[in-house]
């Protein structure tokens, strides 16, 4: 039983991210809710509950947001003493 507490905690902790991150991942990269919504397959109304902590999203609609916005640029970051957050990722130059 501990070992399957053990498995759940860390999945969870592997892709959880909080409302304000998505919030500031879709500002960095200029996306609108309907952005977001189209690229993830999540609806506007879930999306906006989400992101105002109204509801605490199952892991598969995470995955799908966190999926989207990562491969719109957006790199999350974990806790690691400053707080959770995300940047945009390093791209390498076109020429």
């Amino acid at each position: 039983m501990s070992l399957f507490v053990t498995l759940s905690r860390r999945n969870v902790m592997k892709k959880d991210i909080r409302p304000e991150q998505i919030r500031a991942a879709r500002a960095l990269i200029d996306w609108t809710r309907d952005d977001l919504a189209a690229a993830s397959g999540v609806t506007i109304r879930t999306l906006a509950r989400i992101e105002s902590a109204q509801t605490i999203p199952r892991q598969t609609t995470l995955t799908a947001l966190s999926s989207a916005l990562e491969t719109a640029g957006v790199e999350f970051i974990p806790e690691n003493g400053g707080g959770p957050g995300v940047r945009l990722t390093r791209r390498s130059s076109q020429t």
